[in-house]
């Protein structure tokens, strides 16, 4: 297991639309925090992405899902069933919930796990487009990576939440531009930990054969991994057109040492 602590890639802009980003994110999953689990299930099935809506757009009819509630039985006891619930053929909430599903997230670790990689990764990516053009490459990646998803199982009326998609084509952005950028890593490796320097072609590249693996395999049923892979290949795949278009990278200049002395 590893984290990525932060890089040693110095940049020029103050990355407002990171921070912005972030902090959208946290309001939303705060405010979540208020409503009732009802309320939660409800909203995470009207502005998740569930694939099958999208066959909504061409046969309006309503799909049924279930929610979970509490009742009493008949000993007094208080136990889950299933109460069902049927999804509107709404296409506006069907398009908004492909972009409102970027925003949403099922828990801390979940929300902190996904801001933690968009905070580090995401500035220098920033730095390089430029604030307008970023946040497009931002929103655009996790469009991408929504439908790779539905791609995958097109039929699946699981709702699916979260930045992951987006963040991994900031990741996949970064790995083809920076690959030789240093990363400081905290690595835990059996009964030891220990922090080291890597590449982040390596961290970054280590990621993604870890979601590649986990999607062969199945594991942790619910993740949406194909939403990963497909967002760090659209991310690292546009990444030089995208560059290219908005201008040659501008690079900060770093302190000369202490000991520089311009007169010898």
């Amino acid at each position: 297991m590893f984290i990525p602590l932060h890089d040693d890639n110095p940049t020029i802009r103050t990355p407002v639309v990171v921070y912005a980003v972030v902090a959208i994110n946290v309001l939303a999953f705060l405010m979540t925090l208020g409503l009732s689990p009802i309320d939660q299930q409800l909203l995470v099935y009207r502005r998740g992405f569930v694939p099958a809506r999208i066959g909504q757009l061409v046969e309006r009819r309503p799909i049924p899902v279930t929610i979970q509630r509490l009742a009493l039985n008949q000993f007094g006891q208080v136990v889950p069933f299933e109460e069902p619930y049927q999804l509107p053929p709404e296409p506006r909430q069907v398009f908004l919930s492909m972009l409102t599903c970027m925003f949403l997230h099922g828990g801390w670790l979940h929300l902190i796990g996904n801001m933690w990689f968009f905070w580090i990764f995401g500035n220098n990516v920033e730095d390089r487009l430029g604030h307008v053009a970023f946040l497009l490459f931002y929103l655009a990646g996790g469009l991408i990576a929504t439908v790779s998803h539905w791609f995958v199982d097109p039929s699946s009326t699981i709702p699916v939440i979260g930045a992951s998609g987006a963040v991994a084509a900031i990741l996949g952005a970064y790995a083809i531009t920076w690959p030789w950028a240093r990363v400081h890593t905290l690595v835990f490796l059996f009964i030891f930990i220990t922090m080291i320097d890597v590449p982040a072609l390596l961290v970054l590249g280590f990621w993604f054969v870890g979601q590649l693996w986990s999607s062969l395999q199945g594991n942790e049923a619910g993740v949406a991994w194909w939403a990963h892979i497909g967002g760090f290949v659209a991310g690292a795949a546009t990444m030089p057109l995208v560059g290219s278009l908005v201008g040659p990278e501008v690079r900060p200049r770093r302190p000369p040492p202490l000991d520089y002395d311009p007169e010898l």
